[in-house]
């Protein structure tokens, strides 16, 4: 063999053959998401939109969309999710064996890196470890001690809800609407979770809408919670809570897990793994788990996870109608949710005769703690002395529980 003919191999082997014979069969497609991985990673490194997840979330998209790279085979999974037959092919294409119904072990013989990867996606293992880590990472202190902030928490699921009913309205499937709708809950565990059990072929939208507007939340939320509320309102200063005892916060994770479970059976995995890692952080009898849970392991998952489901992002299933509904339904679920913890939040304003800041509501979506600093620094333009930071935490950790609910009951619906 020449040398000629060695980098006639080298070409006809290399991605840039691929993509260039067949940019118009969906090279294009790639060419573009490679794009928009760029522009991502941009937003992740530069403008520190969630870097912890988008980093790893664009960085899956550029690798998922490598002709010729094989690190994920979208195929594979289209089989295993459609229980079809799927072909391995040899490097000539020709039929080499048909596997009628492929399992995880297949995956691992015949799929790539990522497709190994996403294993812990499809099982749901990687955002039960996440919550796990949130829970170590969370003070239910707030909660516990202004129980009524779990109604601001609850108001703040209006979004899913709304966002369900609209994409019913565009066509979308029960099991669809339900996944695009838990976005407004604003919690990227959860809405990954739910998607891959009821619409696994949406979960890159999906997945990239939900993570980007929890990264906006600083951007979204402060002009409708000016909107909605008075000057006066937002100047409000709450009281200081009361203590809360150990004995209380160890009791609450078991009172909780005990309860949800048993009303609502599917959200057993998340709301048992947010329960233990609280567990551990409050026993005090279980630090090394409870350091290890939030920091090492919480890492770990984060970058597998992260990985898999920018994986998800190929050019052939991200670049259609559906996604740009999903963007602008998830939006306005984000929204929607917003306002619905705003409207809670001065419904309870009244109520208390202005004992409560009507900006607190607004923190009942479940981004912890982002959310719940977006109503401090708000309450603070309004009032330098005012701090609603621990007021708001309640909400927040409200919301958390709230989304886990609200996908158990999707899921239990139309699982």
């Amino acid at each position: 063999m020449n040398i000629g003919e060695i980098l006639l191999k080298l070409w006809n082997d290399s991605g840039f053959a691929a993509m260039s014979s067949g940019f118009l069969d969906g090279g294009w497609q790639n060419l573009v998401m490679l794009a928009i991985s760029c522009v991502l990673l941009y937003l992740a490194i530069v403008k520190k939109f969630e870097p912890l997840l988008l980093v790893g979330i664009a960085f899956g998209c550029l690798l998922s969309n490598l002709p010729a790279a094989g690190l994920y085979n979208q195929g594979l999974w289209d089989a295993y999710i459609n229980e079809a037959p799927f072909q391995v092919l040899d490097e000539m294409g020709n039929v080499v064996k048909t596997i009628e119904h492929i399992h995880f072990t297949d995956i691992i013989h015949y799929g790539g890196l990522l497709d190994i990867f996403y294993i812990g996606v499809k099982s749901s293992l990687y955002p039960c470890l996440i919550f796990m880590g949130v829970g170590a990472m969370t003070d239910f202190g707030p909660l516990l001690s202004n129980p009524k902030s779990l109604l601001l928490g609850a108001a703040a699921q209006l979004g899913v809800f709304a966002a369900f009913f609209g994409a019913v309205c565009l066509g979308f499937t029960g099991p669809e609407a339900a996944s695009i709708g838990i976005i407004g809950g604003a919690d990227g565990p959860t809405a990954i979770f739910l998607t891959t059990k009821l619409a696994p072929h949406l979960l890159g939208g999906i997945a990239v809408a939900a993570y980007s507007y929890m990264a906006l939340i600083p951007l979204i939320q402060p002009p409708f919670m000016r909107l909605l509320t008075t000057p006066e309102q937002r100047k409000i200063k709450m009281v200081q809570t009361r203590n809360v005892s150990k004995t209380e916060k160890i009791i609450f994770p078991i009172l909780v897990t005990i309860f949800v479970a048993l009303l609502l059976p599917d959200t057993a995995p998340l709301i048992g793994c947010l329960m233990l890692g609280n567990l551990f952080k409050e026993t005090g009898v279980t630090d090394r788990l409870s350091d290890t849970v939030q920091n090492a392991l919480m890492n770990i998952v984060t970058i597998l996870l992260s990985t898999a489901v920018g994986a998800t992002m190929v050019g052939s299933n991200f670049l259609t109608a559906e996604t740009l509904k999903i963007v602008v339904l998830g939006v306005c679920a984000f929204i929607l949710s917003t306002v619905g913890g705003l409207l809670g939040g001065l419904v309870m304003c009244k109520l208390t005769k202005g004992k409560v800041n009507p900006l607190i509501g607004s923190a009942g979506v479940s981004a912890v703690p982002m959310a719940a600093r977006v109503s401090n620094l708000e309450g603070q333009k309004a009032n330098p002395s005012n701090f609603l930071l621990m007021h708001a935490m309640g909400p927040n950790v409200a919301g958390v529980i709230g989304s886990a609910i609200a996908a158990g009951f999707l899921l239990s619906v139309f699982g």
